[in-house]
């Protein structure tokens, strides 16, 4: 019973409790502040001998000491180095794998693209071939047109219902008319 009723003056008073932590605070933080700040020299030491500064007042054994920390560290810096290194590998190694499957399905694919793209249009040529076979047109009648000839002894007929440009044939014509200026010339 006491226990409680002690317990619960410390609860119930709390400005009492909050003057007799800070004077203990105080005392633990004089004490401690010594050890922290020859703890901050040690460190600030040690890194400045790590660096290769102020070497000069260690003996043989601390140089051998700081040589030996100085090797393990490199040890551990090139293990992880290694690590991530090998992690990096391996992981382009799966990017690599995933991006030559999707180059090849890239592959398959067009293949398939190129034979149904020749397949079809060979299956259209068979229909025109078919159509054209199964659908002759008869060919469009030809007409003869007569133009006068400017050269002795004829006139050119015109064929027309071709799929080329009008074709001139040179056909003797009954007619033979032979202009005036040369009748003089074999008159002579």
């Amino acid at each position: 019973m006491e226990r409680i009723l002690e317990r619960y003056e410390r609860q119930s008073d709390p400005e009492r409790q909050v003057i007799s932590n800070d004077s203990e605070s105080q005392a633990n933080l004089s004490l401690e502040c010594p050890k922290l700040m020859s703890t901050i020299e040690a460190l600030e030491r040690n890194l400045r001998h790590f660096l290769g500064e102020e070497l000069d007042p260690l003996s043989l054994r601390d140089l051998q000491l700081l040589e030996q920390q100085i090797a393990n560290s490199l040890k551990r810096i090139r293990t992880r180095k290694n690590k991530l290194m090998h992690e990096s590998i391996s992981e382009l190694q799966k990017k690599e794998k995933t991006l030559q499957e999707q180059n090849n399905m890239l592959i398959k694919k067009l293949k398939e693209n190129e034979k149904t793209r020749t397949e079809h249009a060979q299956s259209e040529q068979q229909n025109l071939a078919q159509n054209s076979s199964s659908s002759i047109q008869p060919p469009a009648p030809t007409t003869t047109i007569q133009f006068s000839s400017l050269t002795i002894g004829g006139c050119y007929e015109a064929i027309e219902g071709t799929n080329k440009e009008a074709e001139t044939q040179s056909q003797p014509s009954t007619n033979n008319v032979i202009p005036s200026w040369m009748i003089r010339h074999v008159n002579r």
